[in-house]
């Protein structure tokens, strides 16, 4: 025998299909929530484990109207070879040089001045990525 008090009115709170969709919206969710941590992991390591050389410029200086000369900083596996590219612009920001130094041997560090020829005189210098071969 059930009394007034303990039973539910029927429909005030939801109805059983309503928790039924709520558990398929979670699933679906937790789902595509495993696939989007699956692929940013898979990207993440094709770009850090898979990237042997990398570089950063230290300093530059334009040694002329048609040269800027180009400290970089390059870090890679042991044996491992390839090249950086290096752009330089003008004041008004057109492009004037670029080019690419290549690295190779084993060392995995390497401090190395390079020039990088211009069409007219260049204020900066940019690493625009480094790839192994």
């Amino acid at each position: 025998m059930s009394t007034a008090s303990t039973r539910v009115p029927e429909g005030r709170y939801g109805r059983a299909s309503d928790e039924r969709a709520d558990r398929t919206l979670k699933i679906v969710g937790a789902v595509l929530g495993g696939v989007l941590l699956v692929i940013v992991g898979y990207f993440a390591y094709h770009y850090v484990g898979q990237n042997k050389i990398s570089a950063e410029v230290i300093t530059f200086k334009a040694t002329s109207d048609d040269a800027v000369e180009v400290h970089l900083e390059v870090r890679k596996d042991a044996g491992a070879s390839g090249y950086c590219t290096v752009r330089s612009q003008s004041a008004d920001g057109a492009e004037v040089g670029r080019a690419d130094f290549r690295f190779s041997g084993s060392d995995t560090r390497i401090d190395k001045v390079v020039t990088l020829r211009t069409t007219a005189k260049g204020t900066t210098a940019e690493l625009l990525g480094c790839h192994a071969d």
